[in-house]
């Protein structure tokens, strides 16, 4: 019997509709009645009782249909807004306004059999007192469901969840305490707001109070006798995040939580179950990163976008965001099967909607062949190519694998944008690629050298030896290309598989000590998804044949990073925990080059995004004959006799000196080469 009373109880679409439509011809009625009622002095004569029932039906009628029209019958109750109440006060000015029209407006003498013509002598004033009582009566009944929830139902809940202090009155703070109320406070109940806006001080958002700005976090901790703290601030930079999450355990919090991206910024979905732990990520690298959603959006809406390495950090992330720009189709490329069932499952969480949108093609940019196959197959007009053999060490022992994927590779999908009509290639570069000491840097640098190549000009015949490498078909002329490429460079991104992070991490897990290479090591870092923004903003920005580099912060020692890491976890450096310095690593520089080193660098429209002054590039012809050389190399390369590839590298790499291979050979044919 129950469940069946809970059945019919059970809310639908219809059921709301029902009640509300039949609620709002009661308000109709009454709002008419009480007009009258209060028009005439709670006196009604048998002449105005009559007028009122003659009109009762005109204005159901006429005030239904408005109602409908405006939508007042698809507002969700609970979540009731602005922008609903402004629905109702303009419903009602129609329909009111219509309803004049109809009752006390003359008509001709042909129209004096219609009913509405005997209510000409309608009392005027009627219209406004009735409008009045039925905005105020409609709108207690919209908003009476949210005022219990919000208001009555929050005190009478109070305290059931963890005292909190929101950090962030604006948008983001506003959905976090929606939620709160919505959740029932079971597991946050908040005590008050923090932000740095004047304005907002003093200022109440759903009841609570903002009692100051972010620095008075300690104190509002102690007032309030609070357990946790909420960080409601996206933009943060890692400073004053740091500032922040500091006070916080000074004020002994142990529960800090902290928002995580918006990344589709049309549908914005923060709650607190969308809550993140404060990472090590956040308190290092995160930088308050500003960049035109507009232009962004318009570069890549309805677009095809292909992505190599889409499994892989930056690759992954890369899709994520795009993907927040709704494009028309997205082709992911990634040797790794593993890694694209991760990002399917990722995006059917993230993107339900763009599921069916998403392709997942597995195969190897060094396969020339998979690659135009894909291109004819999806046409793809934007290529992100992040795809890379990327750790120094492991690149130091195996530069033929390094040249393949990272030249060779490159070379492929390359032709196979300008052959296929891709209108934008975006390379992802390293800041390695400045003055490199590592095999890894120096073919990255020639990665870069192989886009700007191809910029200038349709690939001509390819040689022989060229072809047998890289399985590319020759070229059909050399007509200008119409595929701008740009590389984009950018320094450590914390977090990333294979780094810094995840080895402490690993480490720390075992209980140490912490590795590091050299006490003095500095790094810059980033986390992934402010550098993917610049990267996209870099992409809108940057002009065929520019490689643009993203502005790090400032670098950070490695060693401070491990002592942070120790502390997050509630644990002390040397103490606890110890740090062992084991020297450089093969390839390693002490301190990385990234902005003005070797080629300095010009200002972009961007704060963050600068343009390296890059004078240094090769024609498609001497770019295909130097390919042609490392394919020769390659070929007979075995394994310690792989010289040949380092000599080739620091011919063509200007500043290239791989501490494993000797001194660099001097050589009158690089010069020869390279077109200034």
């Amino acid at each position: 019997m129950n469940s069946s009373v809970k059945g019919l109880l059970r809310p639908t679409h219809f059921r709301r509709f029902l009640f509300f439509l039949l609620a709002d011809i009661l308000v109709i009625i009454a709002s008419l009645y009480l007009s009258f009622l209060l028009r005439f002095d709670f006196t009604l004569d048998s002449t105005y009782r009559q007028m009122f029932y003659r009109a009762l039906l005109f204005f159901v009628t006429v005030k239904v249909a408005a109602f409908a029209l405006f939508r007042m019958y698809r507002m969700t109750w609970r979540y009731v807004g602005i922008n609903d109440l402004c629905n109702i006060v303009t419903a009602l000015v129609v329909s009111n306004s219509v309803l004049m029209g109809l009752l006390i407006v003359p008509f001709p003498a042909a129209f004096h059999s219609l009913a509405f013509t005997h209510l000409s002598s309608f009392p005027r004033s009627i219209f406004l007192i009735d409008g009045v009582i039925s905005l105020l009566l409609l709108s207690a009944l919209r908003i009476s469901k949210r005022l219990y929830l919000e208001v009555i139902n929050k005190r009478r809940l109070s305290g059931e969840g963890k005292r909190t202090v929101i950090v962030g009155a604006g948008n983001t703070g506003e959905m976090i305490l929606r939620d709160m109320v919505k959740q029932k406070f079971s597991e946050f109940y908040p005590v008050a707001l923090l932000d740095d806006d004047t304005r907002k001080v003093g200022a109440y958002l759903h009841g609570v109070k903002v009692s100051g700005a972010t620095r008075e976090l300690k104190k509002t901790v102690a007032a309030y006798n609070a357990e946790a703290v909420i960080i409601a601030i996206p933009s943060l930079d890692h400073k004053t995040l740091k500032g922040i999450y500091n006070a916080a355990k000074e004020a002994e919090v142990d529960t800090i939580k902290i928002v995580p991206r918006i990344y589709d910024f049309h549908r914005p979905d923060i709650n607190l179950k969308s809550l993140e732990e404060i990472r090590i990520e956040d308190l290092i690298g995160r930088q308050a990163v500003e960049v035109d959603f507009d232009a962004i959006e318009g570069f890549l809406k309805d677009k095809v976008i292909l992505v190599t390495g889409a499994g892989g950090s930056i690759g992954s992330e890369i899709t994520t965001q795009v993907c927040a720009f709704h494009p028309r189709k997205v082709i992911l490329f990634d040797i790794d099967e593993t890694e694209l069932h991760t990002m399917h499952l990722r995006l059917q969480k993230g993107f339900p909607y763009l599921v069916e949108r998403v392709h997942f093609i597995t195969g190897d940019i060094r396969d020339g062949r998979r690659v135009r196959e894909v291109m004819e197959a999806f046409a793809p007009e934007i290529v992100f190519h992040a795809a890379a053999y990327k750790h120094v060490p492991m690149m130091e022992f195996n530069p033929k694998e390094a040249v393949k994927v990272n030249m060779f590779g490159t070379y492929n999908l390359a032709k196979a944008s300008v052959d296929h009509g891709v209108e934008r290639f975006i390379m992802v570069s390293t800041d390695k690629a400045v003055r490199p000491t590592s095999i890894m840097g120096a073919t990255k640098r020639m990665a870069e050298y192989i886009c700007r190549a191809f910029n200038s000009s349709q690939p001509s015949a390819v040689s022989s030896q060229l072809s047998a490498i890289s399985d590319q078909q020759p070229a059909s002329g050399d007509q200008q290309a119409k595929t701008e490429f740009v590389s984009v460079r950018f320094g450590n991104v914390l977090g990333s598989r294979g780094s810094v992070l995840p080895l402490f991490l690993e480490q720390l897990k075992h209980g140490g000590p912490l590795t590091i290479t050299h006490k003095e090591m500095k790094r810059y870092f980033m986390t992934i998804p402010e550098a993917v923004s610049l990267v996209l903003q870099a992409s809108v920005i940057g002009k065929g044949g520019e490689v643009l580099v993203l502005d790090m912060g400032e670098p950070i020692r490695i060693v401070d990073l491990a002592e942070e890491l120790i502390r997050i976890h509630g644990l002390e450096p040397y103490k606890d925990v110890d740090l062992e310095f084991v020297g450089l690593r093969p390839g390693e520089k002490l301190f990385e080059e990234i902005l003005t080193a070797e080629e300095g660098t010009t200002a972009s429209r961007h704060e963050k995004i600068f343009v390296a002054n890059n004078r240094e590039k090769y024609s498609q012809a001497e770019m295909q004959e130097i390919l042609g050389e490392f394919g020769t190399a390659i070929q007979g390369a075995l394994r310690g006799e792989e010289k040949k590839i380092r000599d080739l590298l620091r011919r063509y790499v200007r500043h290239f000196d791989s501490e494993t291979s000797g001194p660099p050979a001097p050589s009158a044919r690089k010069e020869e080469l390279r077109a200034d």
